[in-house]
C-alpha cells in the first residue's frame, strides 16, 4: 500500500478487540522450564502455588498446551474503557530522522495508570474477586504496576497492599498518591513491617531497595493474612499471557493495511510488555510461517539478558518464592538507583529467557543518558512524554532507523511505547541538569550476585 494511505493512528473497532489471549508456550518446542520448589527441587504443583496465587491464575501459569484462553466478558468490558489502544505511524519522527525506515509504535499509556500494566491488573483482580478473596498484595518499582492494580482493585472492591521500592517511593511521591487515591495502602520497601524486610535492612542498612526485596515482603504479607493472595505485574507466564492483548491488537492493526514488520522492539525488565507485544508474531515464527527480528532492550545497569546466567534462581531477594529458570543476575543483585524503576529486576520471564536462549530474540543493553536523549528527541517530535522504561525501546528504534538511513533499507520498525513519563520528572530533571550518570556494573559487581545463585546438580553456572 502507498504510504499516504496509512493514517497517523490506526484504531481498531471495539468489535475487533481480541476475545482470547494467546499462549505462546503452546507453540514453543522447548517449553520454559517449570517453577521448582526450593525445598524439594521438584516442579511446583497447583496445590503449592495456590497458597500464594489465585487458583485460576495458577492454572494459567501451569498451562503450556492451550494456544488460546478466553478473556472473560467482564474483563473485556473493562478493557473497552481504554482499549483498543492506537498503533501510531511515527511520521514526524521519520521526517526528523530523514530515514527511509517506517516506524510504528503501539501506545499503551492512554489510561490513568499510564502504562500497559492495567491489562494484567484487571485480569488478576477479576480472578481474585471470583475466588471470593478480601484483597491482594503486590510490589511495584516505578509505581506503574501498583497504580494499575490499585485501579483494578477499586473497580472490584478489593483491598490492595503495595510494597513500593524505596528509591521509587521517594522519587515518585505523586505516583504513590495516585495509588492512595484508588484506595491502596503503599509501604516503602524494604520495611520494618515484615520479617524479611527487617532482615534485608539488617544486612543492607540504608538500602534503596529493589523489586526482589519488595516481592519478598508482598509474598510474606499475603501468606500471613487470611483471604489474601499475592499478584505480580511481570515475569510470570500468566502476566505475559494477559499482555498478549497488546500484540494481538498490533497484529490486527498492521494486517488491516497489509503492513509486515521487519523489526519488533520492546523494553525488557521482567518481560511483560515485550512478551505481550511479540507473542503473536513469535507464534508465526515458531510455526515456521514468518520471520521477524525481535530486540529486547534492557538497561546497562541491570543487564540480565546480555550479561546474566541462564539458571534456576530465586525470583526474590528474600528467597521465599519458587525457583525459576531464567536469565538472572542473582536474586541478591541490587541494581543502582537508575531511573527506569520498572526495569530494575534481577531476572527475566522464563518464556523470554527460553526464547532468547534458543536464538529467537536478540538483546541489547543501553546506558541511561542515551535513553533520556532518545526520550527527549521523541517527546519533541511525536508529542508524547515517554516513560524511562519505554524510552529504552525508543533508543533502539531510533538506532535501527538511523542504520536504515545509512544502508537505504526501507525497513518497517514496530516498538512498544509502554507508558507515559509524567511522574518521572525527577529523572528528567537530573538529565537536564547534567546530574545523570551511566552506571555499568563491573564483572566483580555481577559476580557477587552470581555467587548467591542456588547450587544443586544441573544448576551449575
Amino acid at each position: 500500500m502507498a504510504n499516504k494511505e496509512i493514517p497517523y493512528k490506526i484504531y481498531l473497532e471495539e468489535s475487533e478487540m481480541p476475545k482470547q489471549w494467546y499462549n505462546v508456550r503452546a507453540d514453543m518446542k522447548n517449553k520454559p522450564a517449570p517453577l521448582l520448589n526450593p525445598g524439594t527441587l521438584q516442579p511446583m504443583t497447583f496445590e503449592e502455588l495456590r497458597h500464594v496465587f489465585c487458583d485460576e491464575l495458577v492454572k494459567q501459569e501451569l498451562n503450556d498446551t492451550d494456544a488460546y484462553i478466553d478473556i472473560p466478558d467482564e474483563i473485556r468490558k473493562f478493557y473497552k474503557m481504554y482499549r483498543p489502544s492506537p498503533l501510531v505511524r511515527a511520521y514526524c519522527l521519520e521526517e526528523k530522522l530523514q530515514t527511509p525506515a517506517k516506524i510504528y509504535y503501539k501506545f499503551e499509556g492512554n489510561n490513568t495508570s499510564g502504562s500497559h500494566k492495567l491489562n494484567s491488573a484487571i485480569a488478576q483482580a477479576y480472578y481474585a474477586k471470583q475466588q471470593g478473596l478480601k484483597g491482594v498484595t503486590t510490589e511495584t518499582g516505578a509505581g506503574q504496576w501498583g497504580t494499575a492494580l490499585s485501579m483494578a482493585c477499586s473497580y472490584f472492591d478489593l483491598d490492595c497492599q503495595v510494597y513500593m521500592v524505596k528509591v521509587s517511593y521517594e522519587q515518585k511521591p505523586f505516583r504513590r498518591e495516585v495509588m492512595r487515591t484508588y484506595g491502596a495502602k503503599v509501604t516503602p520497601s524494604p520495611s520494618e513491617f515484615t520479617e524479611v524486610g527487617k532482615k534485608i535492612l539488617r544486612e543492607h542498612p540504608g538500602t534503596t531497595g529493589s523489586l526482589g526485596c519488595a516481592i519478598s515482603e508482598a509474598v510474606e504479607a499475603a501468606t500471613n493474612q487470611e483471604g489474601y493472595r499475592y499478584v505480580l505485574g511481570s515475569v510470570l507466564s500468566q502476566v505475559l499471557l494477559h499482555q498478549t492483548v497488546i500484540g494481538l491488537e498490533t497484529k490486527a492493526a498492521l494486517d488491516k493495511y497489509d503492513i509486515v514488520p521487519d523489526v519488533i522492539i520492546g523494553c525488557a525488565g521482567g518481560g511483560s510488555n515485550l512478551g505481550g507485544l511479540i507473542s503473536p508474531f513469535m507464534g508465526e515464527v515458531l510455526r515456521g510461517e514468518k520471520n521477524y527480528q525481535f530486540i529486547a532492550v534492557e538497561p546497562a545497569s541491570c543487564p540480565s539478558l546480555t550479561r546474566g546466567k541462564f539458571v534456576y534462581d530465586f525470583c526474590d531477594t528474600g528467597k521465599v518464592c519458587p525457583l525459576s529458570k531464567m536469565y538472572t543476575l542473582g536474586s541478591g543483585f541490587i541494581p543502582s538507583a537508575n531511573h527506569a524503576g520498572g526495569l530494575r529486576y534481577h531476572g527475566m520471564s522464563s518464556i523470554l529467557s527460553q526464547l532468547y536462549d534458543d536464538g529467537f530474540i536478540e538483546a541489547r543493553s543501553v546506558e541511561q543518558t542515551a535513553v533520556f536523549q532518545a526520550a527527549e528527541q521523541f517527546a519533541r517530535v511525536e508529542g508524547i512524554l515517554p516513560a524511562p522504561e519505554s524510552s529504552h525501546a525508543i533508543r533502539v528504534a531510533i538506532d535501527e532507523a538511523m542504520k536504515c538511513k545509512e544502508t537505504g533499507e526501507e525497513k518497517t520498525i514496530v516498538f512498544g511505547l509502554t507508558g507515559t513519563g509524567y511522574f518521572d520528572m525527577v529523572a528528567y530533571e537530573k538529565f537536564h541538569n547534567g546530574e545523570m550518570s551511566d552506571y555499568i556494573p563491573s564483572d566483580a559487581d555481577l559476580q557477587a550476585g552470581f555467587d548467591g545463585i542456588p547450587k544443586f546438580p544441573g544448576n551449575e553456572i
